[in-house]
């Protein structure tokens, strides 16, 4: 983790001392098609056996600044930050319940690097994040009733998750993003009480990907839509 930032905050330094560079700020937002690979311990003991999960779509919150560096009009590079909602489903699983939902709200920190045309916004991307997990919620159903509960700086999660990502940058702003996680997202050394809801050590693997599909504007230019002027009348002293 420490690495990650030392280095952000380098190309970012770089950047700014650079004139020979183009560097500018962009806003983004994206729609999240989630899955994961999750292994649990059956009822009764005895290995751990694949659970059954389901994609989830998640569109709020997520929201991320970055910086851009263009080195040339061909190669570069971008690091920032993000807020993302993140998580996984799994349907009939080891405690026989009808379904269960794990999310974190994450703050990333990450590094890509970016080739192809950025005159004409088409450029392929990838790159590694470090992810922060600070606000957990869980749910689940069970004979058709809903429960949930959610903590600030959970210890039912890891705290930081690295991942690695791909995408493609397309004309108009849109991007299509993969990414996998390199680490699991519950904690399995987690356990209260007697409740088996609260023993995650019935958790081996919960490793989740998925695709995205981003928007992205130059903050300069999304700034203007707040503008007085953009909306039709001259500000007010």
């Amino acid at each position: 983790m420490r690495n990650l930032i030392v280095f952000a905050v380098l190309i970012l330094s770089v950047s700014f001392t650079n004139a020979q560079s183009d560097v500018y700020s962009v806003t983004s937002g994206e729609m999240i098609f989630g899955w994961a690979d999750v292994d649990q311990t059956p009822i009764g003991g005895g290995e751990m056996q694949g659970v059954s999960a389901i994609p989830r779509f998640s569109v709020f919150f997520h929201v991320g600044q970055y910086v851009h560096l263009d080195l040339t009009d061909a190669i570069g590079l971008y690091s920032g930050m993000a807020v993302r909602n993140i998580g996984f489903i799994t349907e009939d699983d080891a405690l026989g319940l009808d379904k269960e939902k794990h999310r974190s709200y994450t703050l990333g920190i990450p590094i890509a690097l970016k080739l192809g045309s950025f005159r004409n916004h088409f450029y392929v991307f990838g790159g590694a994040e470090y992810e922060m997990l600070f606000h957990y919620k869980y749910k689940y159903w069970e004979n058709g009733d809903k429960y949930k509960t959610s903590e600030w700086f959970s210890d039912r999660t890891k705290r930081f998750v690295p991942s690695v990502f791909a995408g493609v940058q397309f004309p108009k702003g849109l991007n299509v993003k993969f990414k996998y996680y390199l680490d699991d997202f519950l904690n399995s050394d987690f356990k209260k009480g007697d409740d088996p809801r609260n023993d995650y050590s019935r958790y081996g693997k919960t490793q989740m990907f998925h695709i995205s599909l981003c928007w992205q504007f130059n903050t300069k230019d999304f700034k203007k839509v707040f503008e007085p002027e953009s909306r039709g009348y001259e500000a007010r002293l």
